[in-house]
């Protein structure tokens, strides 16, 4: 049975409009997106803006989520920093904190070799949390291949990847070549990868729609492509903005759409322009519609 199964919500961060952490609203979000049969929930990744707060404010964060989750669902923490030391430091916090698991990059400031990626993760792995190894090589400079992972899953602990590529037949090469857990890594290959063997999705929109974003992956997992596929047309057109580099200003948006308002980005990310907003309620509607 697979460790990290099913629906992950890569939960955003609430800000107040004075870009301060709301922590209560952190909490019934975490709340209702259980109640809405999510199946994990991901703090502290690039959906969650980890890299804006103050350490003070991730730690408490990841504890506010694990609080909210109270036992009911699994929580995974996010684990990346400028230096794997850092990362150590927040696996370690993870794990007092009371995670399962945790999503961790590879070193994020430059191109690292091969041996140094396998340092990093082996460092991680020390502390004894099971990881999540994390594949972006849009956002990052490291490409986390196949033959890659293939070593990397020899590093006890690491258990699972998820897989950003956007390419499908990464997952399929994945499966052949390790014995790792595939989480779809992008919402716009939700469909695709249950399909294929994949056991696990880090998701985003289903921040905001999140009764649609399991149903679709268990339709998926059935086999049932007829009706999944009915589902994912509808949903298409807002999970493409998971693979956008505004993807936390168009998902929070999302969540204002569906009457559970999270406050704004905080800076860098600042407000987009009002066209892109008219384009996300227009997907989000035919998204909705079938409430």
């Amino acid at each position: 049975m697979a460790r990290f199964e099913g629906v992950y919500v890569a939960i955003v961060t609430p800000f107040t409009k004075d870009f301060e952490v709301d922590y209560k609203r952190l909490h019934e979000l975490a709340e209702w997106l259980i109640s809405q049969g999510v199946h994990g929930l991901v703090p502290a990744g690039s959906l969650g803006e980890y890299a804006s707060l103050t350490a003070e404010e991730r730690a408490k964060v990841v504890e506010t989520v694990i609080k909210a989750a109270a036992g009911k669902v699994p929580v995974a923490v996010g684990s990346g920093a400028p230096s794997t030391q850092q990362a150590v430091g927040w696996v370690r916090h993870a794990k007092e904190a009371g995670a399962v698991g945790v999503m961790a990059l590879p070193p994020i400031n430059y191109k690292p070799l091969e041996h140094e990626i396998i340092a990093h993760y082996e460092a991680l792995a020390s502390v004894g949390l099971p990881i999540i190894v994390y594949n972006n090589p849009h956002d990052y400079k490291t490409d986390l291949t196949p033959d890659l992972l293939a070593k990397l899953a020899k590093i006890d602990n690491v258990v699972a990847v998820k897989e950003f590529s956007g390419d499908v037949r990464r997952m399929h090469e994945i499966l052949e070549k390790t014995d790792l857990e595939v989480m779809v890594g992008v919402d716009n290959l939700a469909v695709e990868g249950p399909l294929v063997g994949v056991t696990g999705w880090i998701a985003g929109v289903p921040n905001a729609l999140p009764k649609e974003g399991v149903e679709l992956f268990n339709l998926a997992r059935a086999g049932k492509v007829a009706e999944a596929m009915a589902l994912y047309r509808r949903m298409l057109p807002l999970y493409r903005y998971d693979a956008s580099p505004q993807l936390v200003q168009a998902i929070k948006y999302m969540l204002e759409l569906a009457g559970f308002p999270v406050g704004p980005t905080r800076p860098p990310r600042l407000p987009l322009p009002q066209a892109d907003y008219a384009a996300i309620r227009e997907a989000f509607q035919a998204a909705a519609g079938g409430r």
